[in-house]
């Protein structure tokens, strides 16, 4: 896969606001590093305000101690349809850590419908919508999925095999019949949108490691809203998608040179994200050129 381009970069006089508003619906009581992991990630990846919604009360009073630099929103008895109220967010993210609950599926169908700007669907917002795809293919605004082989099975309702060119054809499938970017997850992570194809070429092994997806959610978001707000042929949603897959293989990558394979943790991808960006940003530029 050739280098994918790199997010554009911020002019001289930006403010935060110009880095990008991003909102992350992540965590619960049981699963509270999906919305750490989430959240860090996207603010490495250049996010300039993050929210996080919480499903939980506890949860949203402990995360500050965890992530001080951003906001929360305390979404715990809440109707979903009351969630993007007063809200002027560049790019969404929903799904790591938050459940299955019918509340969880409520909130999915909330901001395929309302939500105008890209969207990223991951982990159980997309459990919650069983083997019905099609019910994406509506969004108002561009979505990008980000299962794993289990997760896109489940959407497909078939087995995916593990060879490259089932992989293939499975995320073009769900590309085509979500309406959507899919970011397949695995070793040569599958990123379409059911014409366009590349197969990532960054990663190791290291990266198959609990809350390693989370991250990716969180650079995902960061990108999209890059994409918002300097929207361009050379860095649409699909170009945001690869870039996050190949910035997060490069810092596991990273990691793993540093660490070694088997010590790799989630964490470790949040802290080699600069060095990988950097990295990536020097090889755009070097491409370009």
């Amino acid at each position: 896969m050739r280098t994918p381009k790199a997010p554009p970069a911020l002019a001289r006089d930006a403010h935060k606001g110009d880095a990008g508003r991003v909102l992350i619906v992540a965590g619960s009581a049981m699963m509270p590093g999906a919305a750490i992991l989430a959240g860090r990630g996207a603010l490495r990846a250049g996010a300039g305000l993050l929210t996080i919604a919480c499903q939980d009360r506890d949860l949203a009073r402990v995360l500050p101690a965890a992530i001080p630099e951003a906001t929360y929103l305390d979404i715990d008895g809440c109707a979903p349809s009351q969630l993007l109220a007063e809200r002027s967010d560049h790019a969404i993210a929903c799904g790591p850590g938050v459940g299955v609950s019918a509340g969880v599926r409520d909130l999915v169908d909330v901001l395929i419908r309302e939500f105008s700007g890209p969207l990223v669907l991951d982990a159980d917002a997309l459990n919650a919508l069983g083997p019905e795809p099609e019910r994406l293919s509506d969004a108002v605004g561009e979505l990008v999925l980000t299962p794993h082989p289990g997760e896109a099975a489940r959407l497909l309702g078939r087995e995916i095999g593990s060879a490259e060119s089932d992989r293939r054809d499975a995320a073009m499938e769900l590309a085509r019949r979500a309406g959507a970017v899919v970011c397949l997850k695995g070793q040569g992570t599958v990123v379409t949108d059911g014409e366009r194809i590349e197969l990532n070429e960054t990663g190791n092994p290291g990266l198959a490691t609990a809350g390693s997806g989370d991250v990716l959610t969180g650079i995902c978001v960061a990108y999209l809203a890059a994409s918002r707000l300097h929207p361009s042929t050379e860095f649409d949603a699909l170009c945001a998608a690869r870039a996050a897959v190949h910035v997060h293989g490069l810092a596991g990558d990273l990691a793993r040179d540093e660490l070694g394979e088997r010590a790799v943790t989630a964490s470790d991808i949040v802290s080699y994200l600069p060095a990988a960006q950097e990295a990536h940003r020097a090889a755009d530029a070097e491409g370009a050129g």
